[in-house]
């Protein structure tokens, strides 16, 4: 095992422990670090981190449902839209992406990049959620049509399967704002259609990549750990401001994708 080796799993012990303190995150270092330190082609990246999210969030989820946080009704309910968007995102989406995207003269905008940019652009607006101070309750009580949020399930379910991460940060604000969930069991419920989301996509990628188990399941593991040390940690330590300081290093690792892919 070289030293690359030994980073690329030290990196996913600290995903581990964002998810374990602050409840979200995590999920999107998983991409930046299988891309550029490890060296991953970004579609295979992508579909990695949607297992690791996935079997990491099935833990998250147990989690909080000791506490009473998880809502399976209504996770359920919106979680069959959002998986459907999902899984034909990665079986028929991310594949049938041309590999060059745009070109001018001697610039090409390839798949791979173009992909990347699109992350980094989630990113941003990952950051400015978690830099944000978020209101614990919903002043707008009028229950919307389903339709509504089917059509906003498929839209967030899409670009999750495009990006290969959680999606998370989108969820919580769409289970507050359009199911009326209290803030606290929002994330503890987002957490389930996390798990669905993410375990069902990576089956799209089973049908169209060559999956390295050995690597993928050790990355896993170490994340599962970082969990478990970090939901202790949680207990000593304030997650609020752990989720502002991590939303400014999102932030700033965001301009770094941007920056990297256009040069």
């Amino acid at each position: 095992m070289n030293t690359i080796e030994i980073l690329g799993y030290i990196g996913a012990l600290v995903v581990g422990l964002v998810l374990g303190l602050i409840g979200g995150g995590g999920s999107i270092l998983t991409v930046p670090l299988l891309v550029y330190l490890l060296g991953y082609n970004p579609v295979v990246a992508t579909a990695y981190s949607l297992f690791v999210v996935g079997t990491s969030s099935l833990v998250g989820t147990y989690q909080k449902y000791k506490k009473g946080l998880v809502d399976f009704k209504t996770g359920l309910a919106f979680s069959f839209p959002s998986f459907m968007a999902v899984y034909f995102s990665r079986r028929y989406l991310v594949p049938g992406i041309p590999d060059t995207l745009f070109s001018f003269g001697e610039y090409r905008l390839t798949k791979e990049m173009g992909i990347m940019i699109f992350f980094a652009i989630i990113m941003l607006l990952a950051s400015i959620s978690m830099i944000k101070k978020g209101k614990e309750e919903v002043l707008n009580k009028i229950k919307q049509p389903y339709y509504k949020t089917f059509i906003q399930a498929l839209i967030i379910g899409s670009i999750t399967g495009i990006i290969g991460a959680g999606g998370g940060f989108l969820y919580v604000p769409a289970l507050v704002i359009w199911a009326h969930i209290p803030m606290k069991k929002a994330v503890g419920t987002s957490l389930i259609i996390v798990t669905i989301n993410s375990l069902i996509g990576f089956m799209g990628d089973l049908q169209t990549l060559e999956i390295d188990w050995l690597f993928l399941l050790l990355f896993t593991a170490i994340s599962i750990l970082g969990i478990v040390i970090g939901v202790f940690l949680s207990k000593f330590i304030s997650g609020n401001k752990l989720k502002k300081s991590f939303g400014y290093f999102v932030l700033l690792m965001a301009v770094y994708i941007i920056y990297k892919e256009l040069k």
